[in-house]
C-alpha cells in the first residue's frame, strides 16, 4: 500500500484536546474566558514568570510589545535578516524603522556584531528571533543594550521549550512573544502568548489586546453580572479564545514528551545529513534547544536549485518547508526601504539554499526512515554530479 503524505509540521493533536474543545462548545463560553485565563496562568508557571498575556497571534503580540514601548516614528529597531516577514512588519505598524542585521553563518541567527555596526542615535531596541529553537547570543545582545540603553523583544515563536542557562527564552530581555500557529511545538492552532519584565507594560498589552478595554473585559457578560467597561486604550482585536486555549492548555502538559521525541528525529538527521549538506551546529552545552525546525543548507549545483530539490520530496511525498529567504529579497521592503540582499550576505546565500525537513513529534519511525532515505537519495546524487 502507498505511503501516505507526510505533512510539513502536522500537529499532534490528542483526545485530551477534542474533549476540552467539546467542554468549552457546551459550557455556552467559547471567546475569551476563564480558559483563557488558565492557559495564561499555566503558560507563565512554565517559563517561571508571574504572569503572561494571550493573545490571537505572535504577530499579534510582536505588534503590541512594539507599541508598549512608545516607540515613535523615526525610532530604529534592529532585527535579523533571517526570519518570518511578521517580525519587520510589526515593527512598521507601531510607526518605527526596522533595520537589518545579518546572520552568524554558523548559527543563522543574528550576528551581534553586525547589530552593534548598525547601532544609531535612532535605534530604540533590539529584536533577537530564536531561529528554529536555538537560542540567539542573548548575553553579548544584552550587553549592546545595555550599553546603548535600548530595550529588547525577543521573538520565540520558535522557542517554547529554548533555554541557555537554565533560563527560559523570552525572560532574557524586557519582553517576549510566542507563537502557538498550527505547526508549532505547541499549538492553539492559532494564537500566541507576550511576557515582560515590567508589569505595567504586560497590563497596557493585556489592555491592548482587547479594544482597549477595562481589565477584565471579557468577564461583562458572565453569570456574575453585566459590567461597565472604559475605553482606555486606542486598542486592537487582539485577542485569544477559550476555544484555542483549550487546545493549548493540553498541548502544554506534553511539551516536554514532544520535545524529546523532536530531539530524537533532529539527532537522527543531523548525524544522516552531515556529510552530505551543511546542517546545524551543535547545542551549546549551557543551551537546551526547542528543536522546532531542522533546516538543510544544501551544497551548490549547476544542474538542481533549492526549488526543484523541494519538488523531488513533494513528488517522493514528503512535505517540507523554506526557512526563510532573506527578507532584503521580498520585493515590499526593496521598494519601501530601499533594502537589497547584498547587504545581508551571510543571510542571502543561506536563504536561498536552505530547506527545512518533517519534524513533528507525531512522525513515526517509519516515516522518519522514509525522509531520511529519501533525503540521502537526493543529496548523493547532488554530489555526483
Amino acid at each position: 500500500m502507498k505511503d501516505s503524505f507526510i505533512v510539513f509540521g502536522e500537529p499532534d493533536i490528542h483526545e485530551d484536546e477534542c474533549q476540552e474543545v467539546l467542554d468549552t462548545l457546551r459550557s455556552g463560553w467559547i471567546g475569551t474566558g476563564p480558559k483563557t485565563h488558565r492557559f495564561e496562568h499555566l503558560f507563565a508557571q512554565y517559563l517561571g514568570v508571574p504572569e503572561a498575556a494571550a493573545v490571537n497571534s505572535a504577530t499579534a503580540g510582536l505588534h503590541l510589545a512594539c507599541l508598549a514601548l512608545d516607540l515613535k516614528p523615526g525610532d530604529e529597531v534592529i532585527t535579523t535578516a533571517m526570519t518570518f516577514c511578521a517580525t519587520v512588519n510589526a515593527i512598521l505598524h507601531a510607526g518605527a524603522t526596522p533595520v537589518l542585521a545579518d546572520i552568524d553563518p554558523n548559527t543563522w541567527n543574528m550576528d551581534p556584531n553586525d547589530v552593534a555596526r548598525k547601532i544609531t542615535s535612532r535605534t530604540k531596541a533590539i529584536l533577537p528571533v530564536h531561529l528554529a529553537g536555538r537560542c540567539c547570543d542573548m548575553q553579548a545582545i544584552g550587553d549592546l543594550a545595555e550599553a546603548h540603553s535600548l530595550y529588547v523583544i525577543e521573538d520565540c515563536a520558535h522557542a517554547i521549550e529554548t533555554q541557555v542557562n537554565n533560563l527560559h527564552a523570552g525572560t532574557l530581555g524586557d519582553l517576549g512573544v510566542f507563537s502557538f500557529y498550527v505547526t508549532k511545538n505547541v499549538t492553539t492552532c492559532e494564537g500566541g502568548m507576550v511576557t515582560a519584565k515590567d508589569p505595567e507594560r504586560l497590563k497596557k498589552i493585556k489592555t491592548m489586546a482587547l479594544h482597549g478595554l477595562s481589565a477584565h473585559a471579557w468577564q461583562r457578560y458572565s453569570d456574575r453580572g453585566f459590567k461597565h467597561y472604559l475605553v482606555q486604550e486606542l486598542g486592537f482585536k487582539y485577542n485569544m479564545t477559550d476555544l484555542q486555549a483549550s487546545i493549548g492548555m493540553h498541548q502544554l502538559k506534553r511539551v516536554q514528551r514532544n520535545w524529546s521525541r523532536r530531539k530524537e528525529i533532529w539527532e537522527r538527521y543531523q548525524n544522516e545529513f552531515t556529510q552530505l549538506a551543511q546542517v546545524p551546529s551543535p547545542v551549546a552545552h549551557n543551551q537546551k534547544h526547542a528543536y522546532h525546525l531542522f533546516q538543510l543548507v544544501l551544497p551548490e549545483s549547476q544542474e538542481t536549485t533549492r526549488d526543484q530539490f523541494l519538488d523531488h520530496l513533494h513528488r517522493s511525498g514528503i512535505g517540507s518547508g523554506v526557512h526563510y529567504l532573506c527578507l532584503a529579497e521580498h520585493p515590499y521592503y526593496q521598494k519601501a526601504l530601499g533594502w537589497h540582499p547584498s547587504q545581508t550576505p551571510n543571510a542571502t546565500q543561506v536563504g536561498r539554499r536552505t530547506i527545512s525537513l518533517p519534524l513533528s513529534a507525531k512522525l513515526s519511525d517509519r516515516q522518519v526512515n522514509r525522509i531520511v532515505d529519501t533525503v540521502r537519495k537526493l543529496l548523493v546524487a547532488l554530489q555526483s554530479r
